[in-house]
Formats: C-alpha cells, sequence, structure tokens
C-alpha cells in the first residue's frame, strides 16, 4: 500500500498516509458524533460532538502510528531496516526491507505492536477510571472510554494467528523455530490467513442476511484478509525463487553512464545513449563516481517543462533515493527494494565501484526464466542462469 502523501518523519522513518485513510476517519467521526457521543449524552451542542469526535479520531491514528513505529523500532533493534510507515483503510503497514534474521527476531518484531496496543489501551481505560474518580463525566470520560476499548481490540485482532496480522507473523516465528524453514512457515501463516479471512466473510454475509449491514464492514476485512495473505504467500515464494541467484547474474554489466553536467538536448539527441537503455547512472564531472540516476522518461518531462539546457544533475534520482546492492546479493531481496524506489533501478557496487545496473524488468526476466525451465528447481548461485 503506497502513501499518497508524506507527513515527515519519527526516528529516522519515512510516515505516509494513503488516501483510503480518509474513509475510516470520517466513518469513526460520524459514528461518534452523530452515534455514540449523543446517544450516551444527549442535551449537548452538536458542534460539541463533533469536535470531541475528530480530537478521538486523531488519537486513535496516533495509537496506530504508535503501534506501527513499535514494530519499526524493534525491527531496526533485530538488524532490520525499517524503510517507511504507511496508515491506510484498514490500520496502518510498516515496510521493512530486511527479513527477520531468526525466528526469535519475528517474535519480538511481531509481538510488540499488540503489546503496545494493549498497553495504549490499558493507559485509557485507567485514565478514564481516574476521571470518573475525580467526578467528572461527558464527552470526554466517553471518548477516552472508547479509545481504551478500541485499543484493547485491535490489540486482540492483530494477535489472531493469522497473515497478515502480527499474530500471522508470531505463527510463521513458531513453525519456523520448530521446522527450521521459514518459507514452511510463512505458508502454515498465509493458509490461516485465507481461512480466517473466508470465516469472516461468510459471517458478514450472513450478518447481511439477517439485516445487519454491519456485516458488510466484516466481509470487508476478511476480503482484505484473504487478498493480503494471497499476496504475501506469492512473494515468499517468488523471494525464495530469486534467492537462488545472484544479483550479478541479473544485472547490466559496465552500463554507459552519463555525466552530471551534460544538458538533456546531449543526452536525449547523443547516440551513446538512444535505443538502447532506458536508464543511465548519473557520474559526478570531477571524480568517476556515481551521483545518481537518470531516465530517459524523466528527461523528457524535465526538458520539456525547463527546456533542453537543463542539465542532467538537475533531472536524475539523487543516491539517497537509489537503491545499492553488491553483486553478490541474493536477487530476492531486491524486488520489494525496487518498488518502493523512485528511481526503479538498483546501481550495483563492488569496492566503491560501479559494476552494473539492475531493473525490475531485469527481475521479472529472471523470475519467468526460473519458473518457465523445467529445471529450475536446481537453479543456483553457481549454475544454471546464463550470465
Amino acid at each position: 500500500m503506497n502513501e499518497t502523501f508524506r507527513l515527515g518523519h519519527i526516528a529516522g522513518i519515512r510516515v505516509g498516509v494513503h488516501w483510503s485513510v480518509l474513509v475510516i476517519f470520517l466513518i469513526i467521526v460520524v459514528g461518534l458524533s452523530e452515534g455514540r457521543l449523543p446517544e450516551a449524552h444527549p442535551g449537548r451542542s452538536l458542534w460539541q460532538y463533533w469536535l470531541v469526535g475528530i480530537l478521538t479520531a486523531l488519537v486513535f491514528f496516533a495509537s496506530l502510528l504508535a503501534h506501527e513505529v513499535a514494530h519499526a523500532v524493534v525491527a531496526r533493534r533485530n538488524g532490520m531496516e525499517a524503510d517507511s510507515i504507511t496508515l491506510w483503510l484498514l490500520g496502518g503497514a510498516a515496510r521493512l526491507k530486511d527479513e527477520a534474521p531468526s525466528p526469535g527476531a519475528e517474535l519480538r518484531v511481531a509481538g510488540v505492536g499488540p503489546l503496545v496496543s494493549l498497553v495504549l489501551g490499558i493507559v485509557f481505560a485507567a485514565l478514564a477510571a481516574v476521571l470518573v474518580g475525580l467526578g467528572l463525566s461527558g464527552l470526554t470520560v466517553e471518548a477516552v472510554a472508547w479509545l481504551a476499548g478500541i485499543n484493547v481490540l485491535l490489540a486482540v485482532f492483530n494477535a489472531l494467528p493469522a497473515a497478515p496480522l502480527d499474530g500471522g507473523r508470531l505463527l510463521r516465528a513458531f513453525v519456523w523455530w520448530r521446522t527450521g524453514n521459514r518459507l514452511r512457515a510463512t505458508s502454515v501463516a498465509t493458509t490461516a490467513g485465507r481461512v480466517l479471512g473466508w470465516a469472516l466473510v461468510l459471517l458478514g454475509l450472513y450478518q447481511v442476511l439477517l439485516g445487519g449491514l454491519g456485516g458488510l464492514w466484516l466481509a470487508l476485512i476478511g476480503w482484505f484478509l484473504i487478498a493480503a495473505a494471497t499476496v504475501e504467500g506469492g512473494q515468499a515464494q517468488t523471494k525464495e525463487t530469486l534467492n537462488r541467484v545472484s544479483v550479478r547474474q541479473a544485472m547490466t554489466r559496465d552500463p554507459v553512464c552519463a555525466r552530471a553536467g551534460l544538458t538533456l538536448a546531449e543526452l536525449l539527441q547523443g547516440p551513446a545513449f538512444r535505443y538502447r537503455h532506458s536508464a543511465f547512472p548519473v557520474m559526478s564531472d570531477e571524480e568517476a563516481t556515481p551521483v545518481g540516476v537518470v531516465t530517459v522518461h524523466r528527461a523528457q518531462e524535465i526538458a520539456a517543462r525547463d527546456g533542453a539546457d537543463t542539465t542532467v544533475a538537475d533531472a536524475m534520482f539523487p543516491m539517497d533515493e537509489v537503491v545499492t546492492t553488491g553483486p553478490d546479493e541474493p536477487l530476492g531481496g531486491l524486488l520489494l527494494e525496487l518498488e518502493s524506489s523512485p528511481a526503479r533501478r538498483a546501481l550495483v557496487m563492488e569496492e566503491g565501484r560501479l559494476v552494473g545496473i539492475v531493473s525490475s524488468s531485469d527481475i521479472n526476466r529472471v523470475l519467468t526464466w526460473l519458473t518457465s525451465a523445467p529445471w529450475n528447481s536446481g537453479v543456483g548461485h553457481s549454475r544454471g542462469y546464463p550470465t
């Protein structure tokens, strides 16, 4: 789930929001402002209900963010790089660039999210009790009590042993620990996710048949679990297949490079850059070191907007937006990184020197070859794929 707009950074982790957050935000605000709050405390002004409803929804999303930040922080402490956090319709997702190095690390990263939600639920419940003990009542106490209940519910739901929920990660960690097989553990967790998803869909449709429109929401959650579990299982299988091949076997060796001071007219019209490739590493004018990547499509857009005399340096993706890897790294970990990179290419570096470039298309071609070849089960780093 890609972000629609960016909020900023927390603990060095990029935080974004998908447009679908507006849907659940409105559902929560309307449900509180037009339902729970007036029913529990009638006779207040309409603006009071809406103000408390909006503030409560914002605190709820802050709780979701705390849940995801906890995942990302613990992942970093266990040797995994956290790329970003995206809030969306059904919660949030922390994108990790690396797989857990061990079942124990998987357990810690997965378990901290529900634990944070549970702690927040207890804190909000204690705060509500303190407010009542002080003789306070009304909309504020009602809102705090709702936040307590929703965070506990979030903790319990996320702890269900089904992928892609946190409980599914805990199940995967357990199966991985018992069998020593990460792929089998993922298969068990994703199968559990699909079973739970279908159960929620059927239960939701049954409620709809009985006249309960709330069942539609339950069916939607079930459908999401089925889809997400299926995607996660497919990604795990794809990564396992690609991990039998090194980056060196998929990359374009010694790529044609463009100088940072070159104009876009020279880039687009020069015979050295035409026809064969759609992207080029950009080298600094002073030293033979890469400073970014420029694509033909981006160069054409910038040239049309700012003029053909604009330099390549002004049109390139800088190095902090470009994925880098080593030639002997497994290819499996690169595909997801490229999908989240605006350049959609990775520069291959060896001993500080540029030795190649690899794109999503290169990886997909390797994957197609591996999955279609009748002998693909024997492909490894040292055999099988043409270099």
